[in-house]
């Protein structure tokens, strides 16, 4: 089987950003397996505009839309702000619609406090749903995010390569299965946007 692309989305750009070691090491992980290619990237290097913006966006974000369109499936990593996603996460995302339809997107939540992030993934659940995505079973949670990585990113806590793990296993079952659907059995979705 030909390899699952599978980038990741870090979704703020706060400066000082502890999230930033938890996507990387991400990266990294999903490096090492033979059956996904990815790539990070980084809504702090989108140069997301200040007004109103309707389909036509699309053309000055060809790197992102061009990924998206090859992608079988999403990362994306989240902190939680106050119970919910940052804002220039949802504007990333609103860049596209159909390109995402059919495909898998897994959360990694990020926090400082216990939670790990679990509300917001709840709080992006319904938000990824309309855009055609389909979440996973499986989330990636990160709480005490300023004791689980030291300030040059390096992974203090080792109960997080099996969890990764399942993590990603998860991501690349759940892309498998709606690859093949998106393939086999095309809907009107597929056909508008000459999916493969």
């Amino acid at each position: 089987m030909d390899k699952l692309n599978l980038p990741v989305l870090l979704g703020t750009n706060r400066k000082q950003r502890n999230s930033v070691h938890a996507a990387k090491w991400l990266v990294g992980e999903m490096q090492k397996r033979a059956d996904i290619e990815t790539r990070l990237f980084d809504v702090s290097e989108f140069a997301l505009p200040q007004d109103d913006y309707g389909q036509e966006i699309k053309a000055l974000f060809p790197e992102w839309r061009d990924a998206i369109i090859r992608a079988d499936g999403l990362v994306i990593v989240s902190p939680e702000y106050n119970h919910g996603y940052p804002g220039t996460l949802k504007t990333a995302l609103d860049l596209l619609l159909k390109e995402y339809i059919h495909k898998a997107v897994a959360f990694v939540g990020v926090s400082a406090g216990p939670w790990g992030g679990a509300r917001v993934i709840e709080a992006m659940v319904p938000m990824v749903r309309e855009l055609g995505l389909v979440v996973t079973f499986t989330d990636l949670n990160f709480p005490s995010i300023q004791k689980t990585f030291d300030a040059q990113g390096k992974l203090l806590d080792q109960a997080y390569p099996r969890r990764v793990t399942d993590f990603i296993d998860e991501l690349v079952w759940m892309s498998q299965v709606l690859k093949w659907g998106r393939e086999h059995l095309p809907s009107k979705h597929h056909k508008s946007q000459g999916e493969r």
